[in-house]
Formats: C-alpha cells, structure tokens, sequence
C-alpha cells in the first residue's frame, strides 16, 4: 500500500485521509495537540461544553453539496443536525434595527422588501448574481460545469465594487453584507466570489450541529481507523525531508520518522515550507508564501448560562456598534469592539434553553505583543487582567442589544489570537488564515500542489472558508493524485 502523511488534523486533513484511506492509502495524520480536529474541537468547562471554530453549517440539507460529502464519508450517520430559523437564520443588527436572511430565494427576497419595498429589482440582481458566481464553481457544486471566465472576473472584483454597481440603496448594500465576520471581509480586498460562495452555501440551508462540530472530527477519526489507518496525537511536526526529486519522510518533534508516498499537509503553507531544506522549493515560490497576507485574528468570550434563564436563540446575530459595516478590523481602545457575532451553543435537538454562547469579535495580533513567546497557563496577570477588560467590553456591547444578558451569566471564559496561535499553528491567530485579496490578483492565491510533486495542501488556506468549502477543496486536493473522475465517481454513487 502507498502511505500517505498528512500534517494536521483539521477537517482539511481529516477529509483528505478519509478520501486516501478510502482509495487504498495506508494513512497517517500526525496532530501535533492533544485532540484531533483543529477547528473541529469542542471544549468543556464542567458541565458546560463550548465550540471553537465550526459554530454553524450549510448546504446540508438532502441533495445539497455538503450533505452529499458527508454522506459519502459516512458523517451524516454519526451527527445530528438541529436546522436555524429558515425565516432568520442570519439576523444583522445595525443602526438599531434588525435585519433577517432567510433561506432560499424568494423568502430571502419577501423579507428583505418588507425592509426595502423599492429593492426588489435590485434584490433579485443580486440574488441571480450569486447564483451564477455559484454555479460555475466546480468545488461549490460538486459538478464538472464551470465557466471560467465567471470564475476569473469575480475573483478579481472585490465585494463592495460590486455590490454599487448592482444595489442602488446604501443601507441595504450595508445590510447585505452584515455576516462580513463569516469570513474576515475587508472592503476594496474581499473578492466577491468569496461572498457569492459563502453566502449561497448558508441560504440554501443552515444548521447547527448537535452536541458540536468535535462529532464530525469523532466520525472521521473512527473511519480512517477503520480503513488501517491512524491519527496520532501529541506528535508536532519538525521537518518534511526530501531526496533529489519529491519529499520521502516527515519527521516529528520525538524524533519520529514517517515514511510517505505522498505528503498533504492541512496546516498554514508558510509553516509548511518552514519545515523544508530542499533545492526543490525555489527562493521565489518560498518568499511569495511566506509574505502571503492573513485575515485578522479573533477575541472570544464564551458564556456559561445560568441554568433555564436564556431562551435557546435559533439564529446567529451579527451586531454593528457603529454606523458603518466595513472597517471593522480597525479600531481603537475606545471603539472597540465595532462588531460582535453572538451564537449559542446546540447541546440537544430543538432545546428550549441555550446552556453557553459565545460572542466573537476582530482582535489585532499587534494587541499581542506584550505576550509573544510566552506558553498557555504562564502568560502572567497582566494578560488576565487584558481579557477581562476584554470580556467586559464585549458583554457590555452585546448587553445593550440583549436585555437582561448580564443577569444570565452563570461564568464566562476567553480566547485570543494567541489561543488560535498555539492551537492551530495559523500565523498571528488569524481566524481564516490567508486573506483573499483582489489587489493581490493571482499571486495571492495558494494551489492544491506544491513545487514538491507529491507535497499537496489542503484547508482553508487554500480552498472555501467553512466546513462545505473546506470538505470540498479537500475532494480537490485528492483529485490530484486520485483524478476528479475518480473523485466524482465515487460520489455519484451514493446520490
């Protein structure tokens, strides 16, 4: 059997070792923390159990995308979906008014007019726009049409060029880009394929997973297993060795070799090439990834409810501050924080009472420097003292668009950049690693291959943010040693 190696234990890597071990690889995913999943991994503090990363999914209902790719790794029969309000799976609170995205597209255009009676015109552009930019995208439908000219073009307009030229009205420009937070949006950056991807994926179906995202991390491990495979944890990667033409081993901080056929590595590209002393990876290729761009990082405050006193809120609320949607990733002290995404977490199907939340807002690395090089547990008072002013600001914040929330808090605990530094490995904490920019055109894109033959990557680095554009970009980065055929083969046999 040829061996596969695959860095990292996120949903990218996972999936990959699923489709290789599924095709007679014998697989080896080497995580270097103590729990697989990455982004995947739940936490708990007592009683109460917190996501991390995957808070919500979509394009999961039967026949859509997503749900024929965790059917095909079997993920469909090992969690269970609890659907967000198909009215309201998306609530934007801005300038004290709330706004909700429906799904499917005439309920997302009635509700928006009821808002903006003279847009519907305007909506229904918009709406046949996503449409097209989603449609000839081959990872999005899972389908050999694509058209790439359509590809090229809206990758290379950002979000806000094109919202002008289609939205007459301002404020529902603002409005429909109000989940920014969903994938780190900049204005004049952000290709407008990212939001037409990303946002057709959620208004085909959204749902939060039951008991959190850990289950599908859980499914994978236990089927790679089961195909001879092995996911070893604690094993933090050091080096990928190279002869004259491809990448032979991967070597571990123990001093653990792993023989390897085939290299995928699921972690950031950077990170990846640090770990290569090869004539193979050319100084040019090196430097362009290196110097590649990521989204900035995140501040999490993640509540504990008192118990039976926070009704369960089956939708995701997005809450603006300001006047303004964009820029949000700049501020000060005293505007921060510009934006908040509150969740509660699924703990039971349809449950009455939410058990935790979590609030989610943009955080700087360079509010990290007084902390660099320090390790989890040992990052002194100071740093403490840093995340309960934090915490406070954001509750405050949240607080005065939730009545009554501050009342409800049994404990809260936090995250910063630096978490997702020592647990993702994703330069300065970046919430979505390497940024989309349409300044950077095509040099800031990252493919599925390396310069190293049989060294591939895999994750969000370089496919679709969320659990429906990572599954699939990994499909993708299989295809390159399997063939897309084979891929889609496979596929189609269980529709």
């Amino acid at each position: 059997m040829k061996r596969c190696v695959i860095i990292g234990s996120g949903l990218g890597g996972l999936s990959c070792g699923y489709v290789m071990a599924r095709n007679g690889y014998r697989v080896t995913v080497l995580e270097q923390g103590s729990q697989p999943g990455g982004c995947l991994q739940c936490f708990s503090r007592g009683d109460a159990v917190f996501d991390t990363g995957m808070h919500f999914i979509g394009s999961a209902d039967k026949g859509q995308t997503l749900y024929r790719i965790m059917n095909y790794m079997g993920i469909d029969q090992d969690i269970q979906l609890n659907r967000l309000d198909p009215m309201g799976y998306d609530v934007i609170c801005y300038r004290g008014k709330r706004y909700h995205m429906a799904n499917g597209r005439e309920a997302f255009i009635d509700t928006l007019c009821q808002d903006f009676p003279d847009s519907r015109g305007d909506l229904e552009r918009y709406c046949d726009l996503i449409g097209l930019v989603a449609s000839a995208s081959m990872i999005h439908t899972l389908s050999w049409k694509k058209d790439i000219n359509i590809n090229a073009e809206y990758q290379l307009r950002s979000v806000n060029e094109v919202l002008d030229s289609v939205v007459r009205d301002p404020l529902l420009r603002e409005v429909l880009v109000g989940a920014l937070m969903l994938y780190a949006g900049e204005k004049d950056h952000t290709p407008f394929s990212t939001h037409a991807l990303i946002t057709d994926c959620y208004n085909q179906s959204a749902f939060r997973i039951v008991g959190g995202s850990s289950k599908v991390a859980d499914s994978l491990v236990h089927s790679i297993q089961s195909m001879a495979g092995q996911v070893l944890l604690n094993q933090r990667v050091t080096q990928i060795v190279c002869d004259s033409s491809k990448a032979t081993t991967v070597v571990t901080h123990t001093g653990d070799s792993y023989p390897a056929d085939l290299v995928i590595s699921n972690i950031h590209p950077a990170t990846t090439l640090s770990f290569i002393d090869s004539h193979l990876i050319r100084p040019v290729y090196r430097a362009r990834v290196t110097q590649l761009r990521n989204t900035v990082g995140a501040f999490t405050v993640y509540l504990k409810f008192k118990p039976n006193t926070v009704p369960y809120m089956n939708s995701n609320l997005y809450l603006y501050t300001g006047d303004q949607v964009w820029g949000c990733e700049h501020y000060t002290e005293h505007s921060w924080p510009k934006s908040l995404l509150y969740m509660h977490f699924c703990h039971q199907p349809n449950p009455t009472f939410a058990h935790t939340g979590e609030i989610l807002t943009y955080m700087n690395f360079d509010e990290m420097t007084p902390w660099l090089g320090t390790t989890v547990g040992h990052r002194g008072a100071d740093y403490e003292a840093f995340k309960q002013r934090k915490a406070e600001q954001a509750i405050d914040a949240l607080a005065r668009e939730v009545p009554d929330l501050r009342d409800h808090i049994a404990d809260y605990y936090t995250s910063t950049p630096l978490t997702y530094l020592d647990y993702t490995g994703v330069p300065q904490g970046s919430m979505y690693g390497v940024a989309r920019d349409v300044q950077a055109a095509w040099a800031g894109r990252i493919g599925y291959r390396t310069r190293i033959p049989n060294l591939l990557f895999t994750g969000q680095n370089i496919s679709l943010h969320g659990m429906m554009g990572v599954m699939a970009g990994s499909l993708m980065t299989c295809a390159e040693v399997l063939s897309l055929k084979t891929i889609f083969e496979q596929l189609k046999v269980l529709e």
